[in-house]
């Protein structure tokens, strides 16, 4: 028995039933063969919780597990870079014969928090840390008594299953160690929490001035720019707002029955989503308390920043209306972003719902009234051929399959987690249409597509 089981009371046995479900245990029973296909559940988990900026994410594994997730989000910060350094115990092979790597991840804990002082530590439980018995648990909690630090254990190993479970594993981890531990002398009656919202590019940031107008604070925006202390706090948020349903619908669903706090699905992409999501923001504030008067200086900044935008919108409007776009993405972009380009004249003929949920789907077939147009997955193949059958004027998708566009002569827009420029809000809709028209009406594409000079 080492030295941290005989403090933690944890034994071998507890551990490999962890690992090893029964039928009382069936977190992990969930996974098929080649669901970890495009992302197991340790990518799931980091994507979920690396945006947490004063936070120092150690991976407990050998350093190609880190290599394969680190900085895979384009997630911004407004302050902390202390997330974007990489941490690894850097689990070797001989540390895989003895079997012991908990002493290896309690020294790794021990220099990170001489070194860096982060707000805490999340530790990362992997594929090879799991099978050979890592006592994670344990040595969190005792890393935590003993560096007067919160050290928070995420097990969560590739083979549990997709990147969609390593999401909900990021959601209980924060509910059962970090949501709760914190709290706020400084409450209000409109106090909110965004779930799902991964500030992309900076997206929150167009978004969050909106609500500053109305006198909303964001308490917890999770995970995109939050920091340990206001997640700790979100369970004084009097009501939320989930934007990624894959990623975070669970966490809302719990943090709900345990704290009352009322949540909806909703996006803050294309004018009138933007505008849906600030009414029903407002409502729940009313629900909890606030007066009517709230609703109705809601309404008012809705109709000023609709005229505004319809305005600045016109000039692009007019060159995409009738254009016709196929969008392989996945998750709340699947329908967020079909809504979005429906608003402005252009025509879907086309949507991935991978990684969506089933009222993702729900909310795509009442938009596009033809199922046809949806598909879960498709090979590159398969996708070139529609492109080259179908020739859509744009394609709207993640860097994966740019190429496939490219081939094509299609035009392509990234609107993934790489992307560069924030479409979120009323100024994003405005830049969304600017980079479709700048794609679109490029001179490049019409040369492209001339035949060769030979």
């Amino acid at each position: 028995m080492s030295s941290i089981e005989a403090q933690t009371g944890d034994t071998s046995s507890q551990r490999t039933a962890a690992i090893y479900p029964t039928k009382e245990n069936k977190a992990c029973q969930k996974a098929t063969q080649g669901s970890a296909a495009g992302g197991c559940a340790f990518d799931g988990a980091k994507v979920v919780l690396q945006p947490i900026v004063d936070v120092a994410h150690l991976i407990h594994a050998p350093p190609a597990c880190e290599g394969n997730s680190w900085d895979n989000r384009g997630a911004a910060s407004s302050g902390p870079v202390l997330w974007r350094t990489s941490f690894t115990t850097d689990i070797t092979e001989i540390d895989i014969v003895t079997g012991d790597t908990d002493q290896k991840l309690l020294e790794a804990i021990r220099e990170i928090k001489k070194g860096y002082a982060p707000a805490a530590i999340f530790v990362y439980g992997t594929c090879v840390s799991e099978l050979i018995g890592g006592n994670i648990d344990a040595v969190c909690r005792h890393a935590a008594q003993k560096f007067a630090i919160p050290v928070v254990p995420v097990k969560s190993p590739g083979f549990r299953g997709s990147k969609s479970v390593g999401n909900r594993i990021a959601g209980e981890a924060l509910l059962e160690h970090v949501i709760g531990t914190v709290e706020a002398d400084n409450t209000s009656p409109y106090d909110i929490n965004i779930l799902g919202e991964f500030n992309l590019s900076g997206e929150f940031w167009l978004v969050k001035p909106l609500l500053d107008r109305l006198g909303i604070r964001v308490r917890a925006c999770i995970p995109g720019d939050a920091r340990f202390a206001q997640v700790g706090s979100a369970h004084r948020s009097r009501a939320a707002m989930v934007v990624c349903s894959t990623a975070q619908i669970n966490l809302a669903r719990k943090m709900e029955a345990r704290w009352d706090i009322p949540f909806f699905e909703g996006s803050f992409y294309g004018i009138s989503g933007t505008s849906e999501s600030l009414r029903r923001i407002a409502q729940l504030l009313v629900n909890k308390g606030a007066g009517l008067a709230f609703l109705h200086r809601t309404e008012e900044l809705i109709a000023d920043e609709e005229e505004r935008v319809w305005k600045n919108l016109e000039v692009y409007r007019r060159r995409l209306v009738g254009k016709r776009v196929h969008l392989n993405t996945g998750g709340v972009k699947s329908w967020s972003i079909v809504h979005a380009l429906i608003e402005i004249g252009m025509e879907i003929i086309g949507t991935s719902v991978k990684k969506s949920t089933v009222r993702d789907k729900e909310k795509i077939k009442q938009m596009l009234k033809n199922e046809s147009r949806l598909h879960h997955t498709m090979a590159a193949s398969k996708l070139y051929a529609v492109l080259r059958g179908q020739k859509p004027d744009i394609m709207l998708s993640g860097g994966r399959t740019q190429f496939v566009a490219l081939e094509a002569k299609i035009p392509w827009l990234d609107v993934n987690q790489e992307r560069q420029h924030p479409y979120a809000g009323y100024e994003g809709m405005v830049k969304l249409a600017q980079e479709i028209d700048l794609a679109i009406h490029s001179p490049i594409w019409a040369q492209l597509r001339e035949p060769e000079p030979w």
